[in-house]
């Protein structure tokens, strides 16, 4: 009763248990022909009805537009009906969302791709299509008597994707502790991630942080199914990454890992760390002035994955000039993957170490402060001196204003000559300086000068009567 065709049947199978029992005459031959005629009609109609609604409806199941894909979609809703189907996948940002038991399922299935998804196809004895964003419907293929459904060789992650290898900004993971919990041992094992030797011999083991992604194309195509991704859709870029698999020796009983793709770039710019903090000694590292050897590091890592060739340096991190082919930018490139960005953050190393480096940062800082001091007090002192050499110029050229600068008789009266030397300097204090209680000071002095002048000056200028006090 699940199906037309087996509710036509049955209702047949009623109605003529019902005739019989009701024993209803009837001319059997008219009957029968009849009958047969009806149920083989019931039969077309409802086989063509079933398949044309299953086309219309089944279009209205997925987003799709293209004729072609309404059939494949209509014949997969139509496979649910025997439950010979092929897996219907998701896959959101690279990660396949299945329900248990889904992949198990052989034949033809569909998979819907969100716009940061990308994915490689492949059977038992070969690698299919290379698929995008949208809707794919894999197929199911006979090969020597043997069906072979396509299935997910390995999906990525379109966007661009950040990775942090090494110890935790909270970890300490160079203090000895008796204790072996969880977190513990957590620390230490990534302190061995980026761990490195200097080239006298101190253990180093920084933060790295790594920003990659998937090669993008150029120009943004749409895939197949009409869907153009704003991440970019690179087919072979993406076929490299998934389908040229690394192979890792293990570190013990010679056991071989598959690396993942996006393991990938953390495992170059780890060996090219541990390459150059070999040519650099502890003290070099932490420069005070000029570039230091973790800058120079850190520089010369993003230049080795993003330039096909760079300048080398010697085992002492002197830069050789000489330019040499960036192995670790080729095997990123041939594997469809770009870093972005490489940055050395969280330098930890031994507490020994550290307390030895401020010791010495303190004394240099101590040097530093005290040569600064002495500079200062020596550029006091000729300021100071310059001052007063520009003061006395200014005091000379007030003061001998009256004298206009021309060569006269030499004065008779003393008294006239300080006249005209006082008379500038307090018409300038008025005119010039701001009124205040040093300057009402000197003013008053002055005052005390001139009046004392004008008591004792035995032969008074004609018009100081009318000048009076200024």
């Amino acid at each position: 009763m699940k199906t037309p065709h087996g509710v036509i049947i049955t209702t047949n199978v009623v109605w003529w248990v019902v005739m019989v029992r009701m024993d209803i005459p009837t001319n059997k031959v008219v009957y029968y022909t009849v009958s047969a005629v009806i149920f083989v009609l019931d039969i077309i109609v409802a086989s063509v009805l079933r398949d044309q609604l299953i086309h219309f409806f089944s279009q209205f199941v997925l987003p799709i537009q293209n004729p072609n894909q309404r059939k494949e979609l209509a014949a997969r809703v139509a496979n649910f009906e025997s439950g010979k189907r092929g897996p219907a996948l998701f896959v959101k940002n690279g990660r396949v969302i299945k329900h248990e038991g889904e992949t198990d399922k052989e034949g033809a299935g569909l998979i819907v791709l969100d716009t940061a998804s990308a994915l490689v196809l492949r059977t038992d004895t070969e690698i299919k299509d290379t698929v995008g964003p949208g809707i794919v419907f894999t197929k199911s293929y006979k090969q020597n008597d043997e069906y072979h459904s396509e299935y997910i060789a390995g999906s990525v992650d379109l966007r661009a994707q950040w990775q942090f290898i090494g110890p935790l900004t909270t970890a300490y993971p160079f203090l000895k502790s008796a204790s072996t919990s969880k977190q513990d041992s957590d620390a230490e094992s990534r302190r061995q991630q980026t761990s490195g030797l200097t080239r006298d011999g101190f253990e180093i083991s920084p933060t790295i942080s790594i920003k990659f992604r998937i090669k993008r194309s150029t120009e943004m195509v749409p895939t197949e199914s009409g869907v153009t991704s704003y991440y970019g859709f690179d087919a072979e870029a993406v076929r490299n990454a998934i389908t040229r698999e690394i192979i890792q020796l293990g570190t013990s009983k010679n056991t071989k890992v598959r690396m993942e793709w996006n393991k990938l770039p953390a495992h170059l710019v780890v060996n090219i760390w541990r390459e150059y903090i070999r040519k650099f000694k502890f003290n070099d590292l932490f420069a005070s002035s000029g570039v230091s050897g973790l800058q120079t590091i850190e520089e010369m890592i993003n230049k080795r994955v993003k330039k096909p060739n760079v300048e080398g340096l010697d085992d002492t991190g002197v830069p050789t000039r000489e330019w040499v082919e960036s192995l670790e930018f080729k095997q990123l490139q041939s594997r469809g993957l770009e870093i972005m960005d490489v940055r050395i953050h969280n330098v930890l190393f031994d507490a020994t170490l550290e307390e030895q480096i401020i010791k010495n940062w303190s004394a240099e800082w101590l040097n530093i402060a005290q040569k600064e001091e002495k500079h200062l007090k020596e550029m006091e002192a000729l300021i100071g001196a310059a001052a007063r050499n520009e003061a006395s110029k200014r005091f000379a050229k007030i003061a001998s204003e009256k004298f206009g600068g021309k060569t006269t008789l030499p004065q008779e009266n003393p008294f006239k000559t300080l006249q005209l030397l006082i008379q500038p300097l307090k018409e300038f204090i008025l005119n010039e300086s701001v009124a205040g209680t040093d300057m009402e000071v000197e003013l008053k002095k002055l005052d005390e000068i001139w009046k004392w002048l004008l008591d004792n000056n035995p032969a008074p200028p004609a018009d100081a009567g009318n000048r009076g006090r200024p």
